[in-house]
């Protein structure tokens, strides 16, 4: 194995919460050096649970700034800027999650740092972007989730709107940071150029909404909730059984005519109304619907997950978190690792989703304690350190 992929690069990491930490996660799993930057009383999310019984400290903050050097500055103090201009003189990467305006404020923005550093990339993960009419407001994910347009989807149509379950604004949002974040360097390598990497939670929600776009813009229809129906593939459900729930999803007409015979409902087949997936979409509650869940019925989990593998069928049983974690394919892709934490001890935290043949990412250090790397990143002995905490500055 050689080395890590992002080996040799310096991160600045200014991020707070989730979608910045998941991003500069993600570079330092695959071999980045993260420095991040809290201020002097730590952010936010280490105060965000679950807490660890023994020693109070956020299981949640531990496993988003994994591999990560953790060091503190106040920004608003002119050393505290020093030292960070001195930071950025060679770092290749800044990544900021403030809302719209505040990185202006302290001094730290893309103009200021790239007079500084013209090589670097800098990016930006805010609720609403670096430009627009609302760019000033804060954000969170279910915040992004109404905005843009997802919230309105999700549930039923006889209930209120409902989020979805993770913070999907937040991790997506992080992830096409790191996306623009690693074009931005391909660019560079050919130009030598930086520039500035702006992702905005609202657009990566509108984003993942695929054909709901076009069902208005084409059709002149306003989607609905549908539950867990797809809006054009029948059938596509979640079903229960005799102990708990699976998930099908049938997307063919070759698929239906298997799953027929599986389920011992041949005469589906011959059914006009079901000859076709529009015409299965169209009549799908409520006879056929209830023709799959008698049939599912009979079933436990296991069991029907083993059929149709057998013959094929998109399937999967519905997981809580004990048995999603517990999975032997979770564990044997290495999904779930374990990290030895300085104060929670041993913890189990996911693992790198990019499974890469001669430079893999890994886990290899615990999240930083507060400022514990403020004498090695900043070059300063314990009794400069002393002073400048006296003074406010870290």
């Amino acid at each position: 194995m050689g080395k890590k992929p992002l080996s040799g690069l310096k991160v600045i990491d200014l991020t707070s919460a989730l979608n910045g930490p998941f991003c500069t996660m993600t570079l330092a799993d695959y071999g980045a050096e993260v420095i991040k930057i809290e201020p002097v009383g730590g952010e936010q999310c280490r105060t965000w649970g679950p807490l660890d019984p023994k020693s109070g400290d956020s299981g949640f903050f531990a496993q988003i700034n994994r591999n990560k050097k953790g060091t503190t500055l106040n920004l608003k103090t002119e050393k505290g800027l020093e030292l960070f201009y001195d930071l950025v003189k060679d770092a290749d990467i800044l990544v900021e999650n403030y809302k719209g305006g505040v990185t202006k404020k302290l001094k730290v923005d893309y103009d200021t740092v790239r007079k500084i550093n013209p090589r670097i990339i800098y990016g930006s993960s805010s609720g609403f972007g670096q430009y627009g009419p609302i760019t000033h407001r804060p954000c969170y994910d279910i915040v992004a989730q109404a905005m843009g347009g997802m919230l309105n989807l999700t549930g039923y149509q006889e209930t209120d709107p409902v989020k979805v379950g993770p913070s999907v604004a937040d991790h997506v949002a992080g992830i096409y940071l790191t996306v623009g974040i690693l074009m931005a360097l391909y660019h560079r390598e050919k130009t030598g150029e930086g520039q500035h990497v702006d992702v905005s939670m609202v657009d990566t929600i509108f984003s993942l909404l695929e054909n709901n776009i076009p069902y208005y813009t084409v059709a002149g229809i306003i989607p609905g909730r549908m539950g867990n129906v797809d809006s054009t593939i029948a059938p596509f459900d979640v079903y229960p059984c005799k102990d708990g729930f699976v998930a099908l999803g049938v997307g063919n007409d070759r698929m239906w005519e298997r799953f027929c015979g599986i389920i011992s409902h041949e005469e589906l087949l011959e059914d006009p109304l079901y000859k076709t997936n529009v015409s299965r979409f169209e009549h799908y509650e409520p006879d056929l619907k209830n023709v799959i869940t008698e049939w599912c019925q009979q079933y436990t989990k296991a069991e029907i997950e083993a059929i149709m593998d057998a013959g094929s069928i998109p399937c999967g049983p519905v997981l809580n978190m004990k048995e999603a974690i517990e999975h032997p394919h979770i564990k044997a892709r290495e999904m779930i690792v374990h990290c030895q934490h300085p104060t929670i001890g041993d913890m189990q935290i996911q693992g790198c989703v990019m499974k890469m043949s001669s430079t893999p990412g890994s886990v290899d250090t615990p999240a930083p304690l507060l400022g514990q790397h403020n004498s090695e990143v900043f070059a300063l002995t314990d009794a400069e350190i002393a002073q400048l905490q006296a003074e406010g500055v870290m």
